[in-house]
């Protein structure tokens, strides 16, 4: 697992992240989600050791930070951090030498899966592809701890998948991974936890699930004007629209539809939110969160 207690990190007077607790149990993938500028990437780099944090410690499988962490760690960065002299086969060759877990078959099957040449330089290799050579260095030595920053950056759709279905088949097989996108589509198909941060801090986190049932919406039809509806203004963000009504009523939502029933609704719907939803409202600088 990876676990992560009161981790701060300021540069001069920003202060990048701020008193962040997160815990990702093993086997599944946690989506970080955040705006740019968020604490996404300082988080990550706090976590591996090329930033140093203020406050906080971070430990992997019960254990801090150390050398040999990195036997089982795998770590796609934002931007791929390749030698550009040296070919596809010359990185996994360094890492076959380096890595006591490399699975040689397995790599191959990755550059089979991502159509790359492996006597290419990584120079020479598109932005996705580079992507893709960052990955399968990642992922070839079956790591148990996958950390990976935008990892879909650069590739098409149907890569875009291949890799959700990668990390999704390792959290199976007992991996924690944890993943940063943009992408909330991405999140949403891989991911079982999210953690959302605004201005350095986690303002939503859990079980991806139970996030969607807490934040549930409420429909309500009327047959004519709306009636007046007491107190539920005050309670919660309502929207009108004709004769129907929105009500964000999260965690109350079946209470406030026995409500709207009793106010005479002709038809009353109780929704989940999407994930969409639940990140645009935590990170509304108006407040929803």
């Amino acid at each position: 697992m990876i676990g992560i207690s009161h981790l701060s990190k300021r540069y001069r007077d920003v202060i990048a992240v701020d008193d962040v607790t997160l815990e990702i149990p093993s086997g599944s993938v946690c989506g970080l989600l955040g705006r740019n500028g968020a604490g996404k990437t300082t988080t990550f780099k706090c976590l591996l050791g090329f930033a140093k944090p203020d406050s906080g410690e971070v430990r992997f499988d019960g254990e801090p930070l150390a050398p040999h962490t990195f036997i089982k760690l795998g770590y796609v960065p934002e931007r791929p951090a390749l030698y550009g002299w040296m070919t596809v086969g010359q990185h996994l060759e360094v890492v076959r030498r380096t890595q006591p877990g490399y699975d040689e078959a397995f790599a191959r099957e990755l550059i089979a899966t991502f159509r790359l040449d492996e006597k290419k330089r990584t120079r020479r290799l598109s932005k996705g592809q580079q992507t893709a050579v960052s990955l399968i260095i990642a992922l070839a030595t079956r790591p148990s701890l996958l950390i990976l920053d935008e990892p879909a950056s650069g590739l098409d759709p149907v890569m875009q998948r291949v890799v959700l279905d990668l990390l999704i088949d390792a959290a199976t097989s007992g991996a924690t991974v944890l993943i940063s996108s943009h992408q909330i589509g991405q999140i949403d198909r891989a991911a079982d936890r999210v953690a959302i941060m605004r201005d350095g801090k986690i303002v939503v986190s859990g079980n991806l699930d139970d996030l969607r049932a807490a934040a549930r919406v409420v429909e309500a039809t009327f047959a004519g004007d709306v009636p007046d509806l007491g107190t539920l203004g005050s309670e919660m963000r309502i929207e009108r629209v004709g004769t129907s009504v929105r009500a964000h009523a999260n965690s109350s939502a079946d209470a406030v539809a026995a409500r709207f029933g009793a106010l005479g609704a002709v038809g009353v719907r109780v929704l989940d939110r999407s994930l969409e939803d639940i990140f645009l409202d935590a990170v509304d600088d108006g407040g929803h969160s």
